[in-house]
């Protein structure tokens, strides 16, 4: 169950008229939509909207769900502004009605569940994922604790259990071809929340499968 202090903090953020991440789609998930065919996409966490919405403007079939009923309406919000439509869901994702092997790419762009159910969360959202799909992530790694002590503008969780590493990846996603992990440090410019130097883990897998011959990529 979602503590409500967790909850709350969400929706406070998400509150404002301003957008707490901006409007712009995240870097890493651009670069890699736009090497993959459209089909249907699952963003967890979403927030806002703003990597669901430019997935739609590609012609994505897109889905999104988030904690936040204030995210929520941001979201759609943004999407209307942007003509385009995303089937957006609140609440926990175990009470939500996805299907098993449902999607073609799930993208986890700054998804920071709660510590003690992060791991969880990753091995029920593959469930959701077709054999031959692809996970796309980007989240900030265990060493960018020592960033975000420097510099609170970078964003990120303050607590070294709620940030990852690659050995966390390999662990929660192990039946997967790995075409990327790594650790790098990058500059963040997306909203009020993430500006400044910091430390992430980068994964593009995709799900393996027997005799599959992927035409995803070009």
């Amino acid at each position: 169950m979602t503590d409500n202090k967790w909850l709350d903090r969400w929706n406070e953020r998400y509150s404002n008229n301003e957008f707490a991440y901006g409007t712009q789609p995240n870097n890493y998930l651009k670069d890699q939509l736009q090497k993959l065919k459209t089909a249907s996409i699952l963003f967890p966490a979403e927030g806002e909207g703003r990597n669901a919405v430019f997935a739609a403007q590609l012609g994505w079939n897109v889905s999104a769900f988030d904690i936040s009923a204030e995210g929520k309406n941001k979201a759609l919000q943004l999407a209307e502004n942007n003509n385009v439509k995303i089937d957006y869901q609140v609440g926990e994702l175990q009470n939500l009605n996805f299907q098993k092997e449902q999607f073609d790419v799930i993208a986890l762009i700054y998804a920071h569940f709660p510590a003690d159910i992060k791991s969880s969360i990753h091995k029920m959202l593959d469930t959701y994922l077709c054999k031959g799909g692809y996970i796309i992530f980007e989240a900030f790694s265990k060493k960018h604790l020592d960033f975000v002590l420097k510099d609170e503008k970078v964003g990120g969780p303050k607590d070294i259990e709620s940030l990852f590493s690659i050995e966390e990846i390999k662990s929660d996603f192990p039946e997967y071809d790995i075409i990327e992990l790594v650790e790098t440090e990058i500059e963040l410019n997306e909203g009020v929340f993430h500006n400044g130097t910091g430390s992430v883990i980068r994964f593009l897998g995709k799900k393996k499968i027997e005799h599959f011959k992927s035409n995803y990529f070009s």
